[in-house]
């Protein structure tokens, strides 16, 4: 298990190429931010090669408290869960369990014969059978058809909500959801577009079929505990729910206003049902180490987790083009001009052409409450920025961020 004091290793700028009085500038924009009364506080560290050269938090993980934010403080990371649940499922890849064009029915049945969407009001689906059977590649890369019911609008969103397949902490356990899913049309034809949804739940649910263990069991004896991530977890244990920030959103006239009050205390009740998509609770130390441990191949502290070339496949691009020629128009953890979609990260294709600063290769995901993280393997370079503000849409924190953060190499 990967210690404690390996954790942060820290460096001056100067010794890793970058400019300490440009590094202060992120530190003035995360000032403004709070100052403004934007965002209830932030978390950002900056490392390079491993050796981390900037890390400040800013402004209160609980407003309301004056509880300030510091680099042990829990978060809601969303989606940045998706990440380590497609670890997991590589694990399994890797000791021959299955081979990615594998359909997901030959594991899961009740996916195996699956209708498409044609038309008609959700009291009257027209539908098509699929061309073709999902497979794990497109659970991995979000082009199998499924979607977000909470976010989408139209009849199927409406089936995922009446239904209960949004995969909420309390709809049960994984694999009665994924029958009650089963029912559900695809949006589209398995592997035809790119559409964020509950792909990688599913993923959680055939690690379960796979492995024979509960998916929170496994992902804290094959991931977490190994890299040592104490901290990470779909329940906060009564003891640590003072670290865990508050989660916020735009009120009127600009003002933050405090989503859900209660809602610290529902991490302290026990999860009926785990999210693979969206479920975990985290803190900055314990994601860096899981973004080192990919930086440096599938390896850390001497724990390998994946092989290196798995690794170079996930953090490839596997779709047809960028997101955009994939039929994505708009979304709000990424641009999709210039990015493609690895197994569980984007993959950056071309900088210029999604206007944004970076390298090719670079890999990376976000969360729903504005959490974000990317690694460039070409400046080495890894980047976690973290806040509890939804939604992630608000403001244009990560591409700030990149200006930044590139601004500083020398």
């Amino acid at each position: 298990m990967v210690s404690e004091s390996e954790t942060f290793v820290t460096s001056t700028p100067e010794e890793l190429g970058l400019a300490s009085a440009r590094l202060g500038r992120i530190r003035d924009w995360m000032g403004r931010y709070v100052d403004e009364g934007k965002v209830p506080g932030m978390l950002v560290l900056l490392a390079r090669g491993g050796r981390v050269c900037f890390l400040e938090a800013c402004g209160r993980s609980v407003v309301e408290n004056d509880r300030p934010m510091t680099s042990d403080t829990l978060f809601r990371f969303y989606s940045m869960t998706k990440p380590i649940t497609s670890v997991a499922a590589l694990v399994l890849y890797e000791r021959g369990l299955f081979q990615l064009d594998d359909p997901v029915g030959r594991f899961v049945p009740a996916l195996a014969d699956m209708h498409v969407y044609v038309r008609g009001p959700s009291d009257a689906l027209r539908t098509e059978p699929a061309r073709t059977p999902i497979t794990i590649r497109q659970l991995l890369t979000h082009t199998s058809g499924l979607i977000y019911g909470l976010f989408d609008e139209g009849p199927l969103s409406e089936l995922y909500k009446g239904r209960r397949t949004n995969f909420m902490r309390d709809e049960g356990p994984l694999g009665e959801i994924v029958e009650r899913l089963a029912t559900i049309p695809l949006a589209f034809h398995p592997g035809t577009r790119w559409r964020y949804g509950v792909s990688t739940d599913v993923l959680g649910y055939l690690i379960e079929v796979l492995s024979g263990e509960r998916f929170d069991h496994f992902l804290h004896r094959h991931i977490l505990g190994p890299l040592g991530m104490t901290d990470t977890c779909f329940d906060v244990p009564v003891e640590k729910v003072d670290r865990l920030a508050a989660l916020y959103g735009p009120g009127r006239g600009g003002r933050l206003e405090l989503l859900d009050p209660s809602q610290q205390s529902v991490f302290t009740r026990t999860a009926v049902t785990h999210s693979g998509g969206s479920g975990l609770v985290s803190t900055l130390g314990d994601y860096f180490r899981f973004t080192e441990m990919l930086r440096r191949g599938g390896e850390l502290g001497g724990e390998r987790l994946l092989g290196r070339k798995t690794v170079e496949l996930m953090t490839s691009n596997h779709l047809a083009g960028d997101m955009a020629a994939m039929g994505e128009s708009v979304f709000n953890e990424s641009t999709v001009e210039g990015i493609g979609f690895g197994l569980g990260v984007s993959v950056l294709l071309d900088p210029a052409r999604a206007q944004i600063l970076g390298s090719p290769g670079e890999f990376a995901w976000g969360g729903f409450a504005s959490t974000s993280f990317w690694v460039d393997p070409v400046e080495d370079l890894t980047v976690i920025a973290l806040t509890q503000l939804l939604p992630s849409s608000t403001y244009p924190l990560r591409r700030e961020l990149r200006v930044l953060s590139y601004q500083a190499l020398t």
